[in-house]
């Protein structure tokens, strides 16, 4: 065994971050003389607002070599195409952001400036009709894209609604199988180093003590490690997206699932609704400063589709990131990490980035600090990119029903987000950083949701006659329509294909 070889990872807390990252390095070191010990405590529990996903949860499940209909039955999920989003426009506007690019390539020029052109034109058809998944979720409908797509138009990706802790349970049995070692013990102390500050060991209630190389924080919003340990500072993103609290219930589901999630603005905060084979998951995200916790509960409460099953679980959170992800030998995932509230869906998203970017350097017992500053600069760039994408959800309401809308449409914004938006409103233009977590389609979706409107097409898409385009948009849509009614109702195809047992 070389001496620099990392040979005791310590993963610090379980649920989705721990069971995620253990599942991960258990396979990617399988040839590694590598021991993997994950300590949790069963007297602690796990938030678990992680129950609708992105597209890349199919990459990671497959990167593992998880049977995705095996992962579906056993975590109670349903399928999803993208989000409804209710009242965030305007009081009684709806749009939808699915997981797929709009159209068809017409000429030289992006397809959202032949859409933008044909509105001048009169021809005001919904950017939504141009999307496959998202007509086959108004529908009800669902289908798995073909491999070889006979159109632009059908391809397009689908995410997963799930039970969180089902599938912590799921990748728990995945991981043990692959030799990871579970502690079940309460952390009182964390040691460190004298010489340099490094982690050296936990110290469990019992007496007991875990030795490690590295470690990986998986412990919470409280950070037991990166921050109560380490110290390593919090940047506080409130003045940006100010709801810092949430209840979530679950009710008895009383129809066929969606294939989608929905988002309805409320007035302090906005709505979840998340449909799962068995239950239905709800919550309210808010801001403190504009509505309690009472008032909180009994408006979830009242909205809800079914009788609840579970009593409201009331979370508080700040919305942020920790100034480093990595510090020295830690490294923090999921809400240990930092923060960016439930809507759309990234924190699962988030943790698998920080477990890969953990993989891409991973150490050596030396730990190059070039390494690490670069793996800090990668994921602190993506958290920033992800953030705009919200704020954005917030700045470009124009509803002023109730102060928190009022607030979020006059604030000030990041620069980087202030340059996108001027863009697109001068030309059309959809700029993108590196790093990024949501492709162009969906950055195009949210403008044109809010009525972010270009002042100016692409000059472009001009070399197209009025008669051709109005043709070919017609084609489209009707294409896009055919195919959707052609898919099966959702339930059904979760009845025929994967319902759980």
């Amino acid at each position: 065994m070389s001496e620099r070889q990392i040979n005791r990872v310590v993963i610090v807390g379980g649920g989705t971050a721990g069971w995620m990252a253990a599942a991960a390095l258990a396979h990617a070191l399988k040839n590694k003389d590598v021991q993997i010990t994950v300590v949790e405590s069963s007297d602690i529990g796990t938030i678990g607002v992680g129950e609708a996903t992105l597209p890349t949860i199919r990459a990671f499940n497959q990167a593992l070599g998880i049977d995705e209909i095996d992962f579906i039955r056993k975590t109670q999920a349903t399928f999803k195409l993208g989000i409804q989003f209710v009242d965030w426009c305007t009081a009684g506007r709806t749009f939808f952001h699915p997981f797929a690019p709009y159209g068809v390539r017409i000429n030289a020029a992006e397809f959202h400036h032949h859409w933008v052109k044909a509105r001048t034109l009169g021809l005001e058809a919904p950017l939504e009709d141009y999307s496959l998944p998202a007509v086959m979720a108004r529908l009800g409908r669902f289908a798995q894209p073909a491999l070889k797509p006979v159109a632009p138009f059908a391809n397009y990706a689908y995410a997963f609604h799930f039970d969180a802790g089902l599938y912590a349970e799921y990748l728990k049995g995945y991981a043990t199988s692959w030799g990871v070692r579970r502690i079940d013990g309460r952390i009182v102390e964390v040691r460190l180093r004298s010489s340099d500050g490094f982690l050296e060991s936990l110290v469990l209630a019992d007496g007991a003590f875990i030795d490690g190389d590295l470690f990986v924080d998986c412990s919470g919003f409280r950070g037991l490690v990166i921050e109560q340990a380490l110290k390593t500072g919090f940047d506080d993103w409130t003045h940006w997206l100010p709801c810092d609290r949430a209840v979530a219930i679950a009710c008895k589901r009383t129809s066929d699932p969606t294939p989608y999630t929905r988002a309805t603005a409320l007035e302090a905060g906005w709505q979840w609704r998340i449909p799962l084979q068995h239950r239905t998951g709800n919550g309210y995200v808010y801001c403190s400063r504009f509505t309690d916790d009472e008032r909180a509960v009994e408006l979830l409460c009242s909205r809800l589709d079914g009788e609840p099953l579970t009593n409201p679980n009331l979370i508080r959170f700040t919305t942020g990131v920790r100034k480093r992800f990595w510090n020295r030998n830690c490294v923090a995932l999921g809400l240990a990490s930092g923060f960016i509230e439930p809507l759309e869906s990234t924190s699962i998203a988030l943790i698998q980035s920080g477990i890969s970017k953990l993989l891409t350097f991973f150490p050596e017992r030396r730990f190059e600090p070039e390494d690490i500053e670069e793996a800090n600069r990668l994921m602190r760039e993506e958290y920033e990119r992800t953030r705009d994408f919200i704020i954005l959800h917030y700045k470009a309401t124009r509803r002023t029903d109730t102060v928190l809308w009022r607030m979020c449409s006059a604030m000030s914004i990041p620069d980087t987000l202030a340059h996108k938006i001027a863009l697109f409103r001068n030309r059309g233009h959809i700029a993108m950083y590196a790093e990024e977590s949501f492709e162009p389609a969906s950055w195009l979706t949210m403008y044109a949701g809010f009525d972010v409107m270009p002042q100016r097409y692409d000059l472009r898409a001009d070399e197209v006659d009025r008669r051709v385009l109005e043709a070919t948009l017609a084609n489209v849509r009707a294409a896009i329509r055919a195919a959707a009614e052609s898919a099966m109702p959702h339930g059904a195809f979760i009845a025929r294909h994967c319902a759980a047992g």
